[in-house]
């Protein structure tokens, strides 16, 4: 069976043919013998127009002081599916305002382990290699990782000891330090009130669960349609 070559490498094999014969008909035929002619003289040198503005990136760090989307933290309780020993989280939605959430935290309590885990929802944009540091109150930094992105965000964590989770239980609120696009360090700050009420409380009934996810996303989808058909009423011309 012959081989066939996309049509591409045949038009640029074509291509490189026919320079390669144009080459060799120049090599076989010299020029002839013409008077020079006079050089043309030069033309005037435009006007050196002004480099167009570019627009300035923003400069120096972000801070964002978020507010909790939910009016509590959400504990909930399962088995674990490799360890099959139980497995608790703490979580709770964050934002700029309270019907806009931009990130999720939730800390991971394997039951019988000292080793805790934070976990993070955070939104896409932000540069993976840096991770991200994290602190309680006014404790030092520490360092965490991302695990993986979707479109819609990326996950990412770090493994704590028992006494840091105390901490939180403690503390009014907690730092989340992280890097954008243009390598400016963004800075949210989230509130804790209440985290260790709900941490040591009971877990959350499913069905409440439930419930509650379903209430906070007819409450997020109606608010997303007030703002479309806001915004097509402000596009529609005057007197239609």
């Amino acid at each position: 069976m012959p081989i066939q070559f996309p049509r591409i490498f045949a038009a640029v094999l074509t291509g490189t043919l026919l320079v390669t014969a144009g080459v060799a008909q120049a090599q076989q035929k010299p020029p002839a013998h013409k008077p020079a002619a006079p050089a043309p003289a030069p033309a005037p040198a435009p006007a050196q127009q002004p480099a167009p503005a570019q627009q300035q990136q923003p400069q120096g760090p972000i801070k964002a002081d978020l507010v909790p989307v939910q009016p509590e933290w959400t504990k909930v309780c399962g088995a674990d599916q490799q360890s099959k020993k139980e497995i608790c989280y703490t979580t709770r939605d964050f934002g700029a305002q309270a019907d806009q959430p931009l990130l999720a935290l939730a800390v991971y309590d394997p039951k019988g382990d000292d080793s805790k885990i934070i976990r993070l929802l955070l939104p896409p944009g932000l540069l993976l290699k840096p991770g991200f540091r994290f602190a309680v109150g006014a404790g030092a930094l520490d360092a965490g990782e991302f695990e993986i992105c979707f479109p819609n965000g990326c996950f990412a964590q770090a493994k704590v000891k028992a006494a840091l989770v105390d901490q939180m239980k403690k503390a009014d609120k907690m730092t989340i330090v992280v890097k954008n696009q243009v390598n400016n360090e963004v800075t949210f700050l989230l509130p804790l009130t209440g985290f260790g009420k709900s941490y040591d409380g009971p877990a959350v009934d499913p069905k409440v669960l439930e419930e509650q996810q379903k209430k906070l996303q007819e409450e997020l989808q109606k608010k997303a349609d007030d703002e479309r058909k806001k915004l097509e009423s402000q596009q529609k011309p005057a007197g239609k």
